[in-house]
């Protein structure tokens, strides 16, 4: 297992990454609580909800548990409303403490109760998505959607553990990977061109979740993200850089429904959007857009966004994104992978983006090229997903080992490395 600490000014708490979290989920309760509220999905919790009661059990503390539907479509008042109707007729009170099980939505909505009932209770983060354990679950920010756009209405809460399970994700389907991938390779894209580098020599391993290549993109993506919380933990400035390929993104999400393309296959595409912007505005050497457009593409995200009926839908929406002051948008732009930054950028040149990177031809829901079928949940159990990633990692250190060293002469003189670990080859210790 490996740590990595988010210190923000109320306090510090801990990101545990490895395998068997769900089974040591009773650890992270504090001893004072007086009762637990298990908040899931149906699909989440045939898969893992047992595992997790289990845990909870040997606290001694009563447990309740409440399962909202599955979908960024549900992540809205009205099932928010639900969970406070739930835990009022249960009658939790301050000192209850909230476990989030599921992926964005379910920690998005379930850390915004806590952040609101009896004006705030304490909540753990327990992401099952990779798209959760490496952005959503981190960093405090939590929220449900509005029908005028995505993610509105929220406030910044800090859980008080974040525990991330890499068994979980044998069980999701490819999609969902390649999703969550997208918000890896943003970190590398905005903060730490190494590690950019490392994803695209390590895409396939990671697309394959090889124990040890997935183990590091998390903690990885973990530090940068909670570097960056440390700095700017409101999001009143360093902070808005975590947005790139969202601005575009939330467009995509919003004209086609929430739910119709998942948020990381939005954020992929609207990565390829942002790093022709960023080409377009400054400096940054087209060769790099077309690296990132091959990463994303080799992720099995999408690279060309719907039409969504023109240009003013685009601009429309934009308007009400986040970034947004006096009706002005404000986009993430890369001036070198590694460095990013928030500007304007005139309504000409992101009119010239829209055209080179939308496409009336884009179909709804087939937007990749080999769309991977779902898990069949009903034959999987959980003791068989851990055991399956039980491997021998003499064997995978080996070939890590040997690819890094291909990759590092291949990229010698570039300032590229393959190494699985970084560029000593070595993983970076926990700051706990």
């Amino acid at each position: 297992m490996s740590i990595v600490r988010v210190n923000v000014p109320g306090g510090s708490y801990p990101i545990q990454i490895g395998s068997n979290i769900i089974q040591q989920l009773g650890t992270s309760i504090p001893p004072d609580a007086s009762a637990i509220i298990l908040l899931s999905n149906p699909t989440v919790r045939a898969l893992h909800g047992d595992a997790a009661l289990k845990a909870l059990k040997v606290t001694g503390k009563d447990i309740y548990s409440f399962d909202i539907p599955d979908g960024e479509q549900y992540k809205n008042l009205d099932t928010l409303n639900s969970v406070y109707t739930f835990m009022l007729e249960n009658k939790l009170d301050r000192k209850s403490v909230l476990v989030a099980l599921g992926g964005g939505v379910v920690g998005d909505l379930g850390g915004f109760a806590a952040a609101t009932f009896m004006r705030g209770i304490r909540f753990i983060q327990v992401p099952t998505t990779l798209l959760a354990q490496v952005d959503s679950s981190v960093g405090g920010k939590t929220a449900v959607n509005h029908p005028l756009g995505k993610n509105l209405i929220g406030a910044f809460y800090q859980p008080i553990a974040v525990d991330i399970d890499i068994d979980v994700l044998k069980t999701l389907p490819q999609r969902e990977i390649s999703a969550g991938l997208a918000e890896v390779i943003k970190y590398g894209l905005i903060m730490d061109r190494e590690f950019f580098n490392w994803c695209e020599d390590f895409a396939d391993e990671l697309m394959a979740l090889e124990p040890e290549a997935i183990s590091y993109a998390i903690h990885r993506s973990c530090e940068l993200k909670a570097q960056v919380v440390e700095e700017d933990e409101k999001e009143s400035n360093r902070r808005m850089i975590l947005n790139f390929g969202h601005t575009f993104a939330h467009v995509i999400e919003n004209g086609l429904g929430y739910g119709e393309w998942l948020h990381g296959e939005a954020v992929g595409c609207g990565m390829v959007q942002a790093a022709e912007l960023s080409a377009a505005v400054g400096k940054f050497p087209k060769e790099d857009v077309e690296r990132v457009r091959a990463l994303v593409k080799k992720i099995a995200c999408p690279t060309v966004a719907p039409a969504l009926g023109g240009k003013d839908k685009w601009f429309e929406t934009m308007k009400l994104d986040k970034k947004a002051t006096s009706g002005k948008i404000k986009f993430v732009v890369l001036d070198e992978i590694g460095q990013a930054k928030v500007q304007g950028a005139a309504q000409e040149l992101v009119s010239l983006v829209l055209e080179k990177t939308t496409s009336k031809d884009v179909a709804l829901k087939t937007h990749v090229e080999n769309p991977a079928e779902p898990v069949n949940e009903s034959a999987v159990e959980p003791e068989a997903v851990a055991a399956s990633t039980v491997v021998d990692s003499s064997e995978v250190a080996a070939e890590m080992a040997r690819r890094a060293q291909v990759a590092r002469d291949a990229g010698a003189g570039t300032g590229r490395t393959g190494g699985i670990y970084g560029v000593d080859g070595e993983r970076p210790e926990s700051d706990d």
